[in-house]
């Protein structure tokens, strides 16, 4: 065996005559590392790593690992590879024990071999309180720590990684991370997709693929250099931030333009830098900003939504409050004594750990689950009591895809519209806008449940705002999606917020909750901490944390909390 060694030579991969997934891609995955794969929604990454794995035969060209080739050789690859794939693999209705033992027999693990690999594997990923829990009842975290332990069942020497982090608290993403950086060092090869740069910034090498092209293969460090020099910071009032950022993006000389803290971040085009009415200081460039260099920031830079909006009236009462919500199952307390308001065209983000309340929280705040006590106000509508009333004001979007899987992109927009008592000229106008808006037009025959993920989102934004309610709930709704349909999501949200929607959102993704107004931190069923990005942020500035991140703040306050200094 060639250890450790991936090889792609010329390897091309075609689903129908009009849709090629790879096109002629090679490249070299070397032993021992953590190799990142990274692009855009439809890139390719996916389709690459099943052919890795021998799940898929090239149209043409070949790919061998460790010398052998994944068609005239698969049986002998499945033997010494491991693979982990983006949407959780494993028997929701058997517990962790359970999982781990059909996976042990598949791979004719038995005896002392089998007990020995289980204490490693329990150890390892810190499941061995849970080996009786139902799989599907894991977090987040924890459902991604089993299907990794189940994928190193068989101690492969090459590792396949489909996003394995989607979903994920920033904690635990730290935790696989330092878990997969262990396993290289031990000397196993990673293939790791992601959807999240700064896991690829701290990947050895990475592949980037966009619609089948291999754009670049090398170390990130390289292709970061490529922007030095055009990355700066741009220091805002903090009650006109989207507002600035909107105009900004409009300009042709910026590639790209984000929320940084009480900054705007911003890149040039490679020799251009436009006068702006606000100080500029130069920044040092990440990844992300090379990666959205390349793509040519190819992005929605206006919100065609917001544009075709109208503007929300004024309201003498918040048009959501959260009352003492508690809920209970039998004796354990998900969530305890949540009171807040959120303010029209306030943007309120709903962060917190997986398992940490968040979106019972969620649920109940949208009418989805009846709390035990307190109360849910929507307009001053009870959800309780006044609940038709409540929910034709609100629109909600769900973390998993909710949508009809197979009714056509068209037939859920009619759905969702008659749902939402729109008919007649007023419904066909609605739905038409829509399609041009999302772009859907190409898929409108395409059943909903086959669109590509990025697509999926877009028609689940369209069918939660095709009645234009006066709130909107966003459970995680770029969570998987890559980071220029998360931009274009967010041209979306920032700028229906500033059409006077109320928005209630959750995240994973600790860039985009810089732009919410005001976050609430929900751990251990409590809302531990409330206040603005920034204001959260002062809480913990110190000598460890001059200058702290959003993530460092999330991290650092969950830390406070479990030790009882909050």
């Amino acid at each position: 065996m060639q250890d450790g060694l991936i090889t792609l030579n010329a390897v091309t991969k075609v689903f129908k005559p009009d849709i090629t997934a790879l096109n002629e891609i090679s490249a070299a995955i070397k032993p021992g590392r953590i190799t990142g794969l990274v692009g855009p929604d439809g890139a390719g990454k996916t389709t690459l790593l099943r052919l890795i794995a021998g799940l898929l035969k090239p149209t043409d060209g070949h790919i061998t690992v460790g010398g052998f080739d994944t068609i005239k050789d698969a049986q002998a690859i499945h033997s010494f590879i491991g693979y982990m794939p983006q949407k959780f693999g494993l028997y929701e209705e058997l517990t962790v024990l359970e999982n781990l033992e059909l996976h042990a027999r598949l791979r004719d693990i038995n005896g002392q071999e089998r007990k020995n690999i289980f204490e490693k594997m329990l150890a390892f990923t810190d499941l061995e309180r849970f080996t009786k829990r139902l799989a599907g009842k894991l977090s987040g975290g924890m459902k991604q720590k089993l299907g990794l332990a189940c994928s190193l069942l068989g101690k492969p020497r090459f590792l396949l990684l489909d996003e394995p982090s989607v979903g994920v608290d920033p904690l635990s993403r730290r935790e696989l991370w330092k878990m997969v950086q262990n396993l290289s060092t031990d000397g196993m090869s990673v293939l790791w997709a992601t959807a999240y740069l700064d896991e690829a910034e701290q990947c050895e090498e990475v592949l980037l693929l966009n619609h089948g092209d291999l754009l670049y293969e090398g170390r990130p460090k390289d292709l970061t250099s490529r922007v030095d020099g055009r990355v700066y910071l741009a220091s805002v009032p903090a009650v006109k931030r989207r507002q600035i950022l909107s105009c900004i993006l409009q300009k042709k000389e910026v590639v790209d333009g984000v929320i940084q803290g009480h900054n705007v971040r911003i890149l040039f085009e490679k020799g251009k830098k436009p006068e702006l009415r606000f100080p500029l200081e130069p920044t040092k460039a990440r990844f992300e900003d090379a990666f959205i260099d390349i793509l040519k920031g190819a992005y929605a830079r206006e919100s065609l939504l917001a544009k075709h909006m109208k503007e929300k009236p004024v309201q003498t009462v918040p048009p959501i409050q959260a009352m003492g919500l508690t809920k209970k199952f039998g004796d354990f307390t998900a969530a305890k004594d949540i009171t807040f308001t959120i303010q029209r065209g306030e943007i309120f983000g709903l962060l917190g750990p997986n398992g940490a309340g968040k979106s019972t929280t969620f649920k109940m705040m949208c009418g989805l689950l009846q709390p035990t006590t307190g109360k849910s106000l929507i307009s001053e509508f009870d959800l309780k009591s006044a609940s038709s009333m409540a929910r034709m004001r609100i629109g909600y979007m769900a973390q998993k895809f909710s949508l009809y899987g197979d009714l056509s992109v068209k037939q859920n927009l009619e759905f969702f519209s008659g749902v939402y008592g729109l008919n007649g000229t007023i419904k066909s106008d609605r739905i038409q806008e829509l399609i041009k808006i999302f772009d859907l037009e190409t898929y409108l025959n395409t059943d909903a449940g086959i669109l590509p993920l990025g697509f999926k989102q877009r028609l689940a934004l369209a069918c939660s705002v095709i009645h234009e309610p006066d709130v909107l709930f966003l459970d995680e709704p770029t969570s998987g999606v890559d980071p220029l349909t998360r931009r274009e999501f967010w041209t979306h949200i920032n700028g229906m917020a500033e059409k006077g929607m109320t928005i209630m959102v959750t995240t994973h993704f600790m860039d985009e909750a810089e732009y919410c107004d005001r976050i609430a931190l929900i751990y251990k069923g409590e809302n531990i901490a409330s206040n603005t990005p920034d204001g959260l942020k002062e809480v913990i500035k110190s000598k460890d944390y001059p200058d702290p991140t959003l993530e460092e703040t999330f991290i650092e306050l969950i830390r406070r909390a479990d030790k009882g200094e909050g």
